[in-house]
């Protein structure tokens, strides 16, 4: 066996001299995958703490500063906070020329509160409970995580706060491929619905729309307080409890959401949710699906993929599904013209349309 070289850019294990022809010389992989992972932890912290201190809306307020200067104003440990700016930095997410920081375009559009891209209250969330993955061994040990969030609204209040932003603005652009801004009248069930940001949506481009939004006891509070700042929820109902057990009339609606649902449902329940939804559809109507997808191969949409992780890592039986699964499901609730549209990055939506026929 040959030893490992301690500079392995220069290393050659197949050479004339050993087992092969010049041509099959080859250098290791590099290592910076594996580091790229060991970052990961850390990156996500410094992006927390720079948003906890505030060190964005500081930029945007007084301009490129020095780190000195930030901590003074925000009154912190000016080494400690200039350290951690220079890992923002080295995340791509500021700039720094000469020892002064300054916001960048990415910073500037998703990272300040004001920005209506804004995901300042989405990313401290958006991995779910920091302490369900030190027990991730566990959990693939046990085949379950210690402590799910399914029915936790304590959980759920802060996360649907941080996605509506993001999540209403991929409903708004949906409107320019779905065109429900040209229905007369619809009526919208939007279950499972957080913030509601899809009904927001919907019903803002419909000024004649009605909507019955759903959600947990303890979530919906949080629709309420959207849809009344729209100024759309007098149009509202709202039906608080389990999806699957709440009334639904059938054949009345025009549009049925689940945004993000299935995932952290699992296959069974998202199965029988996509048949609620057609039963409660009137002919013609339209299911809107929304989740992250992973594709046929399972190996390909990373975002998708580290997403069935966390759902994982959180949930009893989530995790996430393939375009040609979740297609499957719809088509045998009776759905048809299913297709796939992505208003925004990473943002899909399968669409299906009840069928003209009776549904068994």
């Amino acid at each position: 066996m040959i030893a490992d070289s301690p500079y392995p850019e220069i290393k050659k294990t197949h050479t004339m001299a050993r087992v092969g022809r010049p041509w099959t010389d080859y250098k290791p992989p590099a290592a910076a995958p594996v580091w790229d992972v060991v970052e990961g932890f850390a990156r996500f912290h410094v992006l927390v703490t720079a948003l906890e201190l505030g060190t964005f809306e500081d930029l945007d307020q007084h301009g490129p500063s020095t780190g000195d200067e930030i901590a003074e104003r925000l009154g912190v440990s000016a080494p400690h906070l200039t350290s951690v700016l220079e890992g923002v930095v080295a995340c791509g997410l500021l700039d720094r020329r000469h020892l002064v920081f300054e916001l960048n375009d990415t910073a500037r559009r998703y990272l300040l509160r004001a920005s209506p891209a804004s995901m300042v209250d989405l990313v401290p969330v958006s991995p779910g409970p920091l302490a369900n993955w030190s027990r991730l061994t566990e959990t693939v040990r046990n085949g379950a995580p210690s402590e799910p969030v399914d029915d936790d609204a304590d959980f759920y209040v802060p996360l649907v706060e941080g996605t509506y932003t993001t999540i209403r603005r991929c409903a708004m652009r949906a409107d320019l491929q779905l065109r429900y801004s040209a229905l007369t009248a619809p009526r919208v069930l939007d279950l499972g619905a957080g913030g509601a940001p899809w009904a927001a949506a919907i019903l803002t481009a419909c000024p004649d729309g009605t909507a019955v939004v759903n959600d947990l006891d303890g979530v919906i509070g949080v629709a309420r307080r959207h849809l009344a700042d729209e100024g759309v929820d007098e149009r509202v109902e709202f039906r608080a409890g389990d999806f699957l057990e709440i009334e639904i009339e059938p054949g009345e609606y025009d549009v049925v959401v689940l945004g993000h649902l299935c995932r952290a449902a699992g296959p069974a329940v998202s199965k029988q949710l996509i048949a609620r939804a057609g039963g409660a559809l009137r002919p013609g109507g339209r299911l809107l699906l929304s989740d992250y997808f992973a594709d046929r191969s399972r190996s390909l949409a990373g975002f998708a993929l580290m997403m069935g992780v966390t759902m994982v890592a959180s949930t009893r039986l989530g995790g996430t599904f393939t375009h040609e699964e979740v297609g499957e499901w719809m088509t045998a609730a009776g759905f048809e013209a299913v297709r796939i549209i992505e208003p925004i990055g990473f943002q899909q939506v399968m669409v299906g349309t009840r069928t003209s026929k009776e549904l068994s």
